[in-house]
């Protein structure tokens, strides 16, 4: 499976690690438990609270920052269910290189650090886990009901487990 990783930092703030590496890593492990079949090409903005906010109240209609916006390049009846998804959703291939436009992830760096901190976690640990949190979301997956949510986390544990990617 090919993945289009397009990148835009819209800070100067900085991480220990390489955000697009991680951000890969994570990706790719998301993308191969949910076996996704395709070739994706997927957006990461990284920018601010304030960036965020902007974006939240633009898109969202949410005036108020977040830590992570998801924006699905694809329709779903149910999550993970990727061939009627490709299938009845229009225009979802771009044509200059033949890859699902699978959607967009926005993170909000800000949050990085301050959740880190709060969870007493690496920084590291809490950008992998929103990117996958945000892979889930365009996957199909939500966490609206309670089980929705037990089977989100699961999934989202599952992949940064597989990666070494834990709390400590």
């Amino acid at each position: 499976m090919k993945i289009i990783l397009n990148t835009e930092t819209d800070t100067k703030d900085k991480t220990d690690f390489s955000m697009k590496i991680a951000a890969g890593k994570v990706i790719r492990a998301a993308l191969k438990q949910e076996k996704f079949p395709y070739d994706c090409e997927i957006s990461l903005v990284i920018t601010d609270s304030e960036g965020i906010r902007k974006m939240n109240r633009e898109f969202r209609d949410i005036d108020k920052e977040t830590d992570v916006l998801s924006f699905p390049g694809l329709t779903y009846n149910s999550p993970s269910c990727f061939e009627s998804a490709v299938k009845d959703t229009a225009d979802c291939m771009d044509p200059d290189n033949g890859c699902v436009v699978f959607g967009d992830i926005v993170i909000n760096i800000d949050r990085v650090h301050s959740q880190a901190a709060e969870y007493g976690h690496s920084e590291l640990r809490e950008f992998s886990f929103l990117i996958a949190h945000s892979i889930m979301h365009l996957c199909g997956y939500d966490h609206m009901t309670e089980e929705e949510s037990r089977v989100m986390e699961a999934k989202q544990e599952e992949v940064l487990s597989l990666l070494g990617i834990t709390r400590n």
